[in-house]
């Protein structure tokens, strides 16, 4: 597909050696009834508790009707449905028959839709009544793509899902080879056309055997929790690949407010959360020193999406006595590469390099900087990135076997790793580099601000300037007189000339539909407002 010195480095894991032939599907599912696990939940889903002996049954059946329906190995399938057994059931059972699962954002709109239609040359859709809608609109251009409809009885011109999986089981796993293609992951598209990325059978096991064996450290008794949804690979990995490839539990939850999830934790005795850092500070504003009572055997949190902020790390673990572990990973390289550790997390540091990954911080010219100095982050492990149909990305994003995700990092002296920003949050002020993340991370200390994001201004005297979108805490008012004190709170708290020069209150941010801050929307809106001035 691409020229050899444009693929990533692939190192081996650790302590694992993988047959040349190998199923995702097989290996999560089977290897659980081979062990024994057959009565075990699977799955958790509001009144519903599905084991793994009765999602193999399904699954075995949904195979069949994909083969049925002419789906062969190798095929586009696309995915629009929510965190339900469903999506498992399909998901299985798409990497069974060899073919490629291809999950969507939920908030995806038929724009969106029919770039990923199209670039994907998807088969055949399998998609949730609730969000048919969109898909159908984006099928105007794509009239003959079949659809399996889940969620209604029958859906009038589609497939029902209901039926699908009462078809009796005839067809085998296929014999696929550990390298071949299980998953085309598209990028939330926060900064242009989504792309696509491609993951193997063996990546699939690889992040479960690398950040979830040695960071989370799961068994089975373990139950996986959080509201990320499984068509993104954050989600995918904490709700669905770490808690199957160990015959753990896992626990899905529709929609996120502090109280849905909380009561959700408790009630299925979640342990092991996986959330964003706004998640975890709307949970503590709402419910504070009652946090404990929802919270009876948790014993670590996962965060990321965003950097978690120091503030946030110590309160939820003096709340809570849990800990929340950082981490930074990329759609590129399917999971968590560098990663807090319980024995050693730190508040306002990304952590470690997971084992079976390298990671070096370089400049421009990549040679390696000397430690505390800023610089691009590098990594390479059993992971790596692999555009789909986008040579000249695939050049920008590897070099010379290294991973370049953009993010601007620096390395202590005993290795632990701290981020500093994007490589586009970087703003150039006066010739000083001010990340615009560092200042957003002082911000959110004041008790007025309840999210913030700094990005460039144009300014005529020093070409950019920082500039704080602000969204206000309940009971307070915006004004000139609270933006001087949160210019001032800055002042005293970093170096002066950090400070954000503008501020601006907003009643919300703009996010991507994995929940990132989209910040390039927010720098190209005041590039454009003061363009026009």
């Amino acid at each position: 597909m691409f020229p050899q010195e444009d693929w990533p480095e692939l190192r081996p894991v650790p302590g694992v050696n993988y047959p040349e032939f190998l199923n995702a599907s097989v290996e999560l599912l089977d290897e659980n009834l081979n062990r024994g696990r057959g009565d075990r939940v699977a799955i958790w889903h509001g009144s519903e508790s599905v084991t793994y002996a009765q999602l193999l049954q399904r699954v075995e059946g949904f195979t069949t009707s994909l083969a049925k329906e002419g789906i062969q190995q190798g095929d586009r399938i696309i995915l629009r449905l929510m965190n339900t057994p469903e999506f498992v059931v399909a998901w299985l059972s798409i990497l069974r028959l060899g073919a490629v699962a291809v999950a969507t954002m939920p908030l995806l709109r038929a724009r969106e839709l029919k770039a990923v239609l199209a670039d994907s040359g998807a088969s055949l859709a399998i998609c949730q009544d609730s969000l048919l809608e969109e898909l159908e609109k984006a099928r105007e251009d794509f009239p003959h793509l079949p659809v399996v409809v889940a969620g209604s009885p029958r859906s009038k011109g589609h497939l029902s899902f209901q039926e699908w999986l009462e078809a009796k089981p005839v067809v085998a796993p296929a014999h696929t080879r550990a390298e071949d293609i299980a998953l085309l992951a598209y990028t939330s598209g926060s900064t242009g056309i989504p792309k696509g990325t491609i993951h193997c059978h063996r990546d699939l096991l690889a992040v479960a055997d690398t950040y979830s064996k040695h960071v989370l450290h799961p068994s089975q008794d373990d139950v996986f929790g959080g509201h990320p949804t499984l068509a993104f690979v954050y989600g995918l990995g904490g709700l669905l690949l770490f808690p199957f490839r160990v015959g753990a539990s896992t626990a899905f939850i529709d929609g996120f407010t502090p109280e849905i999830m909380l009561k959700a934790t408790r009630e299925f005795g979640i342990t092991i959360l996986f959330c964003a850092p706004t998640s975890y500070k709307m949970m503590m504003r709402d419910y504070g020193e009652k946090l404990a009572e929802f919270l009876p055997q948790l014993r670590v949190c996962v965060s990321a999406g965003e950097a978690l902020p120091g503030s946030v790390f110590n309160e939820w673990r003096q709340l809570t006595g849990v800990t929340i572990l950082d981490g930074i990973g990329a759609t590129e390289m399917l999971h968590i590469v560098i990663s807090n550790f319980l024995e050693d997390a730190r508040p306002d540091c990304t952590g470690r390099v997971v084992p079976g990954y390298e990671a070096k911080i370089v400049d421009a010219d990549l040679n390696e900087v000397p430690p505390t100095v800023e610089g691009l982050l590098a990594v390479r492990g059993p992971t790596g990135c692999r555009y789909w149909n986008r040579p000249q990305l695939q050049k920008e994003y590897v070099r010379g076997g290294w991973n370049f995700t953009g993010d601007v990092f620096q390395e202590d002296a005993d290795g632990y790793f701290r981020y500093s920003c994007r490589c586009d949050d970087m703003i150039i002020c006066g010739g000083i580099n001010i990340a615009g993340p560092e200042v957003e991370n002082v911000l959110i200390h004041h008790p007025a601000v309840q999210e913030v994001a700094v990005v460039a201004s144009p300014d005529e005297l020093k070409t950019f300037v920082p500039k704080a979108f602000v969204v206000l805490t309940e009971g307070y008012s915006p004004g000139e007189t609270l933006a001087r004190e949160l210019q001032d709170f800055t002042k005293s708290e970093i170096a002066p000339y950090k400070y954000p020069r503008k501020v601006e209150f907003v009643e919300t941010l703009p996010r991507t539909s994995t929940g990132k801050i989209r910040r390039v929307e927010l720098r190209e809106k005041e590039i454009a407002h003061e363009g026009s001035i």
